[in-house]
């Protein structure tokens, strides 16, 4: 028999679905037949599944230890903080624009992945982990079903906000809220050609038309195009280029350098969709620059310095 103790980031979420991460190589079914049975109990009783966890609740688990290492291996046994990449707290892979006990928000560079794309990939993930783990706010060995992410991602590319949530609270909220739109996202790009006036996009975004890439069409063709709201503004004229801030309304893969491509003005650096190379070492002149939560706070994250040093230039 096992005992757990339902801690601050596993509580707020069903049973089952704790069970589902604990025992994540379980078939669904077995799981429900062990409650059935009464050999997995919430606070002595039997539990059906759909009951919400609270903080201090006690779970007992009759299996043998065989059949709970069998199943739940995956999770106690997974890459741990000794595979997480080493951090120098002096010098971050990244900016801190905002954290409290539950989120985290940074500046992410270009050149670094949101979240992994092959096991083998260093991720700004990865370096979140680590660094709440230098700060004692994380370890694995005492959140088996719980791992802080990020919310949000961004194109390898693309500078600019990553939402993380450090408590399942944060990440269930930050979730909710980016689902809801209920944050505004901005971003800042330097696109190619004159930007006169601000415009409201609407279109349909279809995936797969070459790999790793997305189309615009006007009128959707199939079920599998997506909607697709793009807002922006000129902010500042040059020769040949246009300084916009986007509003990103609806939030699909490539959405805002496909909708600005699709309409002549692609993303400077964007070799994917038609803007030439890239310069100053900086690959994507497209940077996400500003959050507002309905709360009406903002978050703003600076411009790289190549993105600047580029703007001057021109």
């Amino acid at each position: 028999m096992r005992e757990l103790v339902i801690g601050t980031n596993e509580a707020g979420q069903r049973f089952d679905k704790y069970l589902k991460k604990l025992l994540q190589n379980a078939p669904a079914g077995f799981i429900y037949k062990m409650l059935r049975k009464k050999n997995i109990i919430l606070n002595g009783r039997k539990a059906q599944g759909p009951e919400m966890l609270a903080q201090g609740d006690r779970v007992k688990l009759f299996l043998s230890d065989e059949t709970f290492l069998k199943f739940s291996s995956s999770v106690l046994d997974g890459p741990g903080d000794r595979r997480l990449p080493v951090i120098d707290m002096e010098r971050l892979p990244f900016t801190i624009l905002y954290e409290d006990d539950d989120i985290l928000l940074i500046n992410k560079p270009a050149g670094m992945l949101s979240q992994k794309a092959k096991p083998q990939d260093i991720s700004a993930n990865e370096y979140i982990l680590s660094y709440l783990a230098a700060r004692g706010v994380y370890q694995r060995s005492a959140n088996q079903t719980f791992t802080p992410s990020v919310c949000n991602r961004l194109d390898r590319n693309t500078s600019g906000i990553l939402i993380a949530g450090k408590t399942l609270k944060g990440l269930q909220e930050m979730a909710r809220q980016l689902k809801n739109r209920e944050i505004e996202k901005y971003y800042r790009c330097v696109v190619r050609g004159t930007v006169t006036k601000a415009c409201y996009l609407k279109g349909y975004l279809r995936k797969g038309w070459e790999e790793n890439k997305v189309c615009i069409l006007q009128e959707p063709e199939t079920k599998e195009d997506k909607a697709v709201e793009t807002e922006y503004i000129p902010i500042q004229r040059f020769n040949g280029a246009t300084l916009l801030e986007v509003r990103l309304i609806t939030g699909r893969t490539h959405q805002i350098r496909a909708h600005l491509a699709s309409i002549g003005h692609p993303v400077i650096g964007d070799t994917k969709y038609g803007a030439g190379v890239p310069q100053e070492g900086h690959t994507l002149y497209l940077h996400a620059y500003r959050v507002r939560f309905a709360s009406g706070d903002e978050v703003t994250a600076p411009l790289p310095d190549g993105f600047v040093r580029f703007l001057e230039t021109l």
